[in-house]
């Protein structure tokens, strides 16, 4: 299934963001980035972009660059594969615990880490040309960043 390019990218969202990614496997977190900086792109973003060992240290990544204030937003790419062992399940559940743990404090996060059985699903889920789930993980974080501003906006006017 391809993603409709025309959703959350197609506004105009003028921020900065901040790619992180766990590069175990660098050639699909390779697709993931080219959708990811194709999505910043077309909403008139900016990006940077980082590494780091794992999909457990994404969050903690995150954490500390918003400590910054030198970003907008956050695109968090990875993938983790299912394996012979539960290490799996535990990375799979922490790295998203973690970034979901940091959106309730405000911070405007893109989830692209994949969680699949095997390398054929994740790069059907990767490839810019059929799923891109990079490229919608910035749309997300683009779309929580414009939800962010209206709030600010409203609560000005009030």
């Amino acid at each position: 299934m391809k993603r409709d390019k025309t959703t959350a990218a197609a506004i105009k969202t003028k921020a900065h963001l901040l790619i992180v990614e766990a590069r175990f496997y660098a050639d699909i977190c390779d697709e993931l980035a080219k959708g990811a900086i194709a999505a910043i792109e077309k909403a008139g973003g900016s990006w940077e972009r980082v590494d780091v060992p794992g999909a457990l240290e994404i969050p903690g990544a995150v954490a500390t660059a918003a400590k910054t204030k030198r970003f907008d937003g956050f695109v968090a790419l990875g993938c983790v594969l299912r394996g012979e062992t539960s290490h799996y399940d535990i990375v799979a559940n922490e790295s998203a615990r973690g970034l979901m743990d940091l959106t309730m404090t405000g911070l405007a996060i893109g989830n692209g880490i994949l969680t699949c059985e095997n390398e054929i699903q994740a790069w059907a889920r990767a490839r810019v040309t059929e799923m891109d789930k990079g490229g919608g993980a910035a749309d997300a974080a683009l779309a929580m960043i414009r939800f962010a501003r209206s709030i600010k906006k409203r609560q000005r006017r009030s």
